[in-house]
């Protein structure tokens, strides 16, 4: 990997190294720019990952709470914040695309322009987006082909140029019930996509079906996290350089306010700065935010980029509801990965049933031994003693999970706020997090709800439950934060992704969603990071940056 002396100016400093960042690197250092990626967490490869489920949960929890961002929780201004962690992730090179479920869902052409089709809802921000799915199908079909997507034919595709690349994972027992359950209801289900190969591509192996998938680092490389599609492709350009465990913590600009350098604590805790010709984040929706806010200046005293005080505000994530079954016939649905068949039938806003937003949903069985045995069981059944043994011995291979993936309604009072007073170990301001649901976004769970509700009987289990519906306490699709728009004065970014503020300031990962779609955001983050990287490359080529 190439060394780049913190003296000589590289083209592109990109900050964060996930689904976005490792697209960006990737891309720009192929098209031949220099490249220093910054990532706050180490550098792990798949001969470090282990099936161990109570650690792994240990270090999501440590790697969001204590190590870099400390996070208070209110639901309005109103409230004292409490100290406790809300917005999940864990820092690594290849960030959450490491240890994410794969689950590969294009959005679709109503997530682009709903409020052109449906009007305005009151007490939100909702617009369209600056593009439309057109633009952005050449580029999921990348994603398709160059992360690896294993999928086939749905009822409700939207309009692809090409096929899936391999097949669709093989079929679960969770899959044929909830496939089953649907079409005895008259719904179409259809093969989940998935970021986890089939069958042997692009020089990985295909899916040993180990199910440590959800939460884990795949040991055979089969997960097409960007650790193992695109990081060791821009590395072997020879212009790209991986810096881990290096913390961002501040851009700096010069008069004219254009980015002059990035400010960031090294892997031995010391602050350096490395010059560029332009900076890209892709830190995730909540870090690219604190980052911005953190690089106040006279210049721009509300935070970088933020001219329009839109920055940290309209924080989204998805809806998730679950509804529980319990079967008699063992189903070994511990093996493989976590979601063979989706069902997308109620997917678009229907304004007949008096709410915004829609879904989609699929079934999954999402614990490991640990997670069953405080989670698992029906409410009913006993926590404690020899039958409370019995029980998880018996169902552990017996339940089923169908979840129901839902909208959320962008709101600006929904935000993230720096928190002086809660400092991480590099003195840096944490976060305050305000969240909490729009009538829609509760109504739509509940829908959602009764028709997982319908799938669950239908499949004819012995005993079945759903979790109640209710306020957000936290949430791992970190989206909104520094949304894309045309207009300078209500937005962060252009189409494009550059800063409306900062000419050689882009922004390119979740923060920049307009709308949450339907779930399962990561193939939209990696498909805009791919256009992205397009654009930015030939505004570099013409010397616009």
């Amino acid at each position: 990997m190439r060394r780049f002396p913190l003296k000589d100016q590289v083209d592109f400093v990109v900050i964060g190294s996930g689904a976005a960042g490792g697209v960006m690197a990737k891309e720009l250092s192929t098209a031949g720019f220099s490249v220093v990626v910054l990532e706050q967490g180490p550098y792990l490869t798949s001969e470090g990952f282990r099936h161990d489920e109570i650690g792994g949960r240990e270090a999501r929890g440590l790697g969001s709470l204590q190590n870099h961002t400390p996070q208070s929780f209110r639901t309005s201004v109103d409230e004292e914040p409490q100290r406790r962690g809300v917005l999940g992730y864990l820092p690594m090179v290849g960030g959450t695309s490491v240890h994410f479920t794969g689950n590969y869902w294009r959005f679709r052409e109503i997530d682009f322009i709903e409020k052109s089709l449906f009007g305005p809802v009151a007490g939100t921000g909702i617009e369209d987006w600056p593009i439309t799915y057109a633009d952005l199908e050449p580029y999921y079909t990348k994603v398709d082909w160059e992360v690896g997507v294993s999928g086939g034919a749905n009822h409700f595709d939207p309009p692809r140029s090409r096929p899936y690349p391999m097949p669709p994972m093989p079929i679960k027992s969770s899959g044929i019930l909830f496939k089953d359950a649907c079409e005895k209801l008259g719904l179409h289900p259809g093969p989940a996509p998935m970021a986890i190969l089939s069958e042997p591509y692009d020089g990985r192996s295909s899916c040993i079906h180990c199910g440590f998938c959800m939460g884990n680092g795949c040991e055979v490389d089969a997960k097409s996290s960007s650790l193992v599609s695109m990081i060791p492709k821009a590395e072997a350009t020879g212009n790209c350089e991986i810096r881990a465990l290096c913390t961002a913590s501040r851009i700096e600009t010069d008069a004219s306010g254009r980015v002059t350098r990035v400010v960031y604590f090294n892997a031995d805790g010391v602050e350096v700065a490395q010059e560029c010709r332009a900076a890209v984040v892709c830190a995730n929706g909540c870090e690219t935010p604190r980052l911005l806010l953190m690089s106040d200046s006279a210049q721009f005293p509300d935070g970088l980029a933020n001219s329009s005080g839109v920055v940290g505000k309209y924080i989204l994530d998805n809806g998730q509801v679950h509804v529980y079954g319990q079967f008699e016939e063992p189903m070994n649905e511990f093996k493989s990965i976590q979601v063979t068949q989706i069902c997308w039938d109620y997917y678009d806003t229907d304004p007949r049933r008096g709410f915004w937003g829609g879904g989609g949903m699929d079934a999954r069985f999402q614990f490991g031994p640990a997670s069953f045995a405080r989670n698992g069981l029906h409410p009913d059944q006993p926590r404690w003693g020899a039958e409370y043994k019995r029980l998880l011995s018996h169902y552990y291979n017996r339940t089923i999970d169908v979840n129901g993936h839902t909208t959320i309604v962008p709101v600006e009072t929904n935000n993230l706020v720096l928190d002086r007073d809660n400092l991480d170990r590099y003195g840096r301001p944490g976060l305050i997090v305000t969240l909490k649901d729009h009538p829609d976004d509760i109504a739509v769970q509940e829908f959602f709800v009764d028709r997982c509700w319908e799938i669950v009987e239908a499949m004819n289990p012995t005993r079945m439950w759903s979790r109640p519906v209710g306020t957000r306490g936290g949430q791992v699709h970190l989206l909104g934060t520094c949304r894309m728009g045309d207009d300078p004065s209500t937005s962060v970014v252009d189409r494009y992704h550059r800063a409306h503020d900062v000419p050689n300031l882009f922004l390119c990962d979740g923060s920049s969603f307009v709308s949450s779609g339907r779930g399962q955001p990561t193939m939209t983050i990696q498909a805009l990071a791919f256009r992205a990287a397009d654009h930015i490359a030939e505004f570099a080529r013409r010397g616009e940056i």
